[in-house]
């Protein structure tokens, strides 16, 4: 194993004989796993052995290694213009990687703290506990309920940003307790292409956002680079994006989609989204799993149906992100040409 650090202290050998170390590695390339950690060996005393996170080397990711370790330096390095940090965790990739970098630039000076707003998908709290476990950083739970804010109770379009002005604010009441300099979450440039008012409530607060400059998939290769298990994972929004805006959200009707999405799981379909139009749901899966859907549509129906629900459709455009947002694009896009 051969950590960050250790890759950095190349940093001058490769400036100043790029094109050589260039046609090394690329030579190492085809050579085998070994090989190549053993001529990385040999550079190690260029470099302080202090960090405890390691990184993987494998033929998929060594050919570019130069880069992705210059980039985690550089985000590193930006961390580092604070001492400290609370990281908003939720075990996905983002903030999975956000974390696993804080403890490499703060050691013990950080804590990943997911918060449980009573809209988190089955399992979710238990995942983040172990991720956190395998990055070893100290993890904390916090449960808040923003149904205690009408605009988040009334689902408001603007929901996201009172829900998180509360979580935030409560994260950064957190690091001002622990006497922590900053608050960081898992925001990267992908999330910028969205309706995404939640981003104004970061700014307000201050919120470090360190992946700004990484696109998702970016982001996903800097945590395979790190080797973390969810790399790849999909990414999930909590269940308050699963009812349409004006819609009155109780802790019941979260709980019914909770545990309508658990029934489609456990007959293997691995990513649904299931959307509450009051008697109706909305099953969103990707196009690949539509034969699972119809294969079991009489026990999907006879659950979703005890659950509540009247009536039980499969959405033909299949699951993607915010097509929530899409009747309230519609709403905005009319009423401009109105005026």
């Amino acid at each position: 194993m051969v950590t960050v650090r250790m890759l950095a202290g190349l940093r001058p050998h490769v400036r100043s004989n790029r094109k050589k170390v260039l046609a090394r590695w690329n030579t190492y390339m085809l050579g085998s796993l070994q090989e190549l950690l053993s001529s990385v060996a040999l550079y190690q005393n260029h470099v302080e052995c202090n960090q405890a996170m390691s990184i993987r080397l494998t033929k998929e990711t060594a050919g570019n290694y130069c880069h992705q370790d210059f980039e985690l330096e550089r985000v590193v390095a930006y961390m580092r213009s604070h001492s400290s940090a609370v990281i908003a965790f939720s075990g996905g990739v983002d903030s999975s990687v956000v974390a696993a970098l804080a403890k490499r630039a703060f050691g013990d000076a950080t804590v990943a703290v997911t918060v449980d707003n009573g809209a988190l998908h089955h399992g979710e709290v238990e995942h983040a506990a172990a991720i956190a476990n395998e990055i070893d950083i100290r993890h904390i739970v916090i449960s808040l309920n923003p149904l205690t804010v009408p605009e988040v109770k009334q689902n408001d379009p603007e929901r996201c940003y009172y829900c998180k002005k509360l979580v935030f604010g409560a994260l950064r009441d957190l690091a001002d307790e622990l006497h922590f300099t900053a608050v960081m979450d898992g925001t990267n440039a992908s999330d910028l292409n969205g309706y995404r008012p939640g981003l104004k409530a970061l700014r307000e607060l201050g919120v470090v956002s360190p992946l700004l400059d990484l696109t998702k998939d970016e982001v996903r290769s800097v945590a395979r680079r790190l080797g973390l298990s969810n790399a790849d994972a999909p990414s999930a929004a909590c269940l308050f994006t699963s009812f349409p805006y004006g819609t009155i959200i109780t802790g019941e009707r979260i709980e019914r989609l909770r545990e309508a999405e658990r029934a489609l799981k456990a007959i293997g379909i691995a990513q649904v989204k299931i959307r509450d139009h009051d008697h109706f749901a909305r099953i969103e899966v990707d196009r690949e799993e539509a034969g699972k859907v119809l294969t079991h549509s009489s026990a999907i129906a006879d659950k979703l149906l005890e659950l509540g629900f009247i009536y039980v459709t499969l959405d033909l455009e299949w699951l993607r992100s915010g097509s929530m947002d899409i009747a309230l694009s519609a709403a905005r896009k009319e009423s401009t040409n109105e005026r």
